[in-house]
């Protein structure tokens, strides 16, 4: 199947985050240069058109590989395939970049650490304070505190 003819085939509203391409616009062109709307939506649109062309030829590629997931390489044997050779070495950088930069958010605990580390015990502590919190709010109870109550024990 040649992939021309997907495109305009499956419009599903398959589109780009506005606010995040316009920014993507902005940043590339000089601070006096003003884009129309329509403009902006229309690169949206080839940006869109260009990633269905760019998908189905890389699922061709890993498909004539026998293979079931689409890997890097199987994009960048797309974009020479498709004419876009001139910029694979470009592609294949970021590719790298991003990598670096994925790896480095996993080592510091990604987006939802706040660079604190916590043992194993105090993660269960935590967890055990969650819980009571969340059983004292189901059965309309106060919260007195959100530490855990050493003395607890020692008054029962």
């Amino acid at each position: 199947m040649d992939p021309m003819d997907i495109i305009g085939k499956s419009k599903e509203d398959a589109s780009l985050p506005k606010a995040t391409m316009t920014k993507i616009i902005k940043e590339m062109l000089p601070p006096d240069v003003r884009v129309a709307r329509d403009a902006q939506d229309l690169l949206i649109e080839c940006c869109v058109e260009f990633i269905n062309l760019l998908s189905s030829e890389s699922n061709e590629v890993c498909s004539r590989g026998e293979k079931r997931t689409i890997a890097p390489e199987h994009v960048l044997k797309a974009l020479e395939v498709l004419g876009f050779g001139e910029y694979i070495e470009e592609v294949y950088a970021a590719y790298e970049q991003h990598k670096i930069e994925t790896m480095h958010d996993s080592l510091k605990g990604g987006k939802w650490s706040n660079g604190a580390e916590m043992t194993e015990e105090e993660a269960l502590a935590e967890q055990q304070r969650m819980f009571a919190e969340a059983r004292a709010r189901m059965n309309g109870e106060a919260i007195a505190s959100k530490q855990p109550d050493a003395d607890q024990s020692l008054e029962s």
